[in-house]
């Protein structure tokens, strides 16, 4: 079935137009505030943000709608958003909402929902929501006498950076290690430093001056050369580079090498199946995940359990399979011992333990296979359906034709933004990009 506001991540989209408006802002809230109102008691949601100017706009009206229906509300402010998944279970609320776009800029941003696990709403009450904002708000406004009310969390940050400490092992300090730690202007600027300074770090922070603009620009995980040109200009230890809201995260050894979300599964992999903490017998990828890391894992005799695109179908899988690690390529890493959603800081904090208990440099410890040639290139386009065109699919069967076997294409729609992904990866690197160049070609043709 179709949804009207939901992607594969929240609601999503342009700043102050549909659907991230005021109005969908507060009808969500309404909708979810209703559906989650299960009992006699006062329920409570809560709300954290990251550092975009339109957070402003978006925060207040989610309030409204909520406190409408009887919620009240407690307000983080910036914090990223594993942190909000986190407090939802530890303050036993109801709900839980993050403010963010994610990876996206500024002009963008979201609308994530938790449920009180501290786990993203499934697709089936996705729906209900939807269908509530459509029809039947009026019937869940409360009587003046038990409006909601709204209050902010001082100490929020803190709670979070206690509990990103204890992941980190007891026996073990960073003490010695120069870390960069890119916060790409969002909402981990001021607990990530934090947290490495008070291990035992000597931390260079990076992208830690939010101006409501500048989030993600040039700086945190998809420009993660930034923070390894730093590395290497500082003579770091260590490189790490978050996203706007922290849940993912792309790393870097000693020499600016960039160690992206399937080298960081790898090396956990290793890791903790040495320790004799791995469950599920492997790891959860996505249909992304380079075939370096199959065979990779393969050797190690474990295997590679491959989700859609998308951290919460990744949680699923690994809930189904009885895993307690998975991740994309992209730096959504889970620790389901941990917590309940990506967390690139954790993640982070996994991979130095590691490092810190191997005594090896990470240039030694973190790059264990090497990538076949994949190469992943975006088409955007506007409001056609480029994928059901027959010269796509044309141009898509030949491409594999001439992969012979010797590798694998996926194209795909974005469930965040407006674009086309399309990806190839085999043996022959120039064979690959001839594949993603043509298939783009042909996309470009039918969406213009």
């Amino acid at each position: 079935m179709a949804r009207k506001y939901f992607g594969t991540d929240g609601v999503r989209g342009l700043a102050n137009s549909f659907p991230m408006t005021p109005e969908i802002a507060m009808k969500i809230g309404m909708a979810a505030g209703r559906l989650f109102t299960r009992g006699e008691y006062r329920h409570r949601v809560v709300i954290g943000k990251d550092t975009r100017l339109s957070g402003y706009m978006i925060e207040p009206a989610l309030v409204a709608g909520f406190t409408a229906v009887g919620m009240d509300v407690f307000q983080f402010g910036p914090l990223p958003t594993p942190a909000v998944a986190m407090l939802v279970r530890s303050l036993r609320a109801d709900l839980g909402v993050m403010i963010s776009a994610s990876h996206n800029p500024y002009h963008d941003n979201g609308i994530k929902l938790f449920g009180p696990d501290g786990t993203k709403l499934s697709d089936d009450t996705e729906q209900q929501i939807e269908a509530l904002m459509d029809n039947g708000l009026a019937e869940g406004l409360v009587p003046p006498a038990m409006l909601g009310r709204a209050k902010r969390i001082d100490d929020s940050q803190a709670r979070y950076i206690e509990f990103a400490k204890r992941t980190f092992p007891r026996h073990l300090s960073l003490e010695g290690l120069r870390i960069v730690i890119d916060c790409a202007n969002g909402a981990a600027y001021r607990v990530a430093p934090a947290v490495l300074w008070e291990l035992g770090a000597e931390v260079i922070p990076m992208g830690v001056n939010p101006d409501g603009f500048n989030i993600n620009f040039e700086c945190g995980s998809t420009a993660p050369h930034a923070m390894a040109a730093k590395v290497r200009e500082m003579r770091a230890d260590f490189g790490i580079a978050l996203d706007g809201d922290a849940d993912r995260v792309v790393m870097s050894d000693e020499h600016g090498r960039i160690i992206d979300g399937d080298q960081i599964l790898a090396l956990m992999a290793k890791s903790w199946s040495r320790r004799g903490d791995l469950k599920g017998g492997g790891v959860v990828g996505t249909i992304m995940s380079n075939m370096g890391l199959d065979k990779y894992l393969a050797g190690l005799n474990l295997k590679l359990g491959r989700a859609a695109v998308g951290d919460r179908y990744v949680i699923e899988m690994m809930r189904e399979g009885g895993f307690n690690i998975g991740g994309e390529q992209s730096g959504h890493i889970v620790f389901s011992d941990f917590g309940t959603t990506g967390d690139g800081l954790v993640a982070a904090l996994q991979v130095l333990a590691v490092i810190a208990d191997e005594g090896k440099p990470a240039s030694q410890a973190a790059h264990l296979f090497e990538p076949l040639p994949q190469v992943l290139e975006n088409v955007r386009f506007n409001g056609t359906a480029p994928l059901e065109h027959e010269r796509v699919k044309s141009q898509i069967a030949a491409s594999s034709e001439r992969l012979n076997g010797k590798g694998r294409i996926l194209v795909r729609k974005s469930g965040t933004e407006p674009v086309i992904r399309v990806m190839a990866e085999g043996d022959d690197e120039k064979l690959v990009r001839d594949v993603v160049r043509e298939i783009c070609a042909a996309i470009r043709s039918v969406a213009a």
